[in-house]
């Protein structure tokens, strides 16, 4: 892989787990309140699932091949 592709696949990785981060957080006070929006809830945690499941797709790319 080139040395641009990798440096913009860690720039997205960054960015991911920021978002990542940011929904945790929303999530958590939201799980605070007494009248939860629960559809949203729902939908920020499927957000953040997604969030996950990219960051690994990434993350893959960056690990080299190495054959056995």
């Amino acid at each position: 892989m080139i040395d641009d592709d990798l440096e913009e696949i860690r720039r997205q990785l960054t960015e991911l787990r920021t978002e990542h981060r940011d929904l945790d957080d929303v999530i958590a006070r939201m799980a605070c309140d007494p009248v939860i929006d629960q559809l949203r809830l729902q939908r920020l945690k499927k957000r953040k699932l997604h969030l996950k499941d990219e960051m690994a797709r990434l993350e893959n790319l960056l690990i080299p091949d190495i054959i056995a």
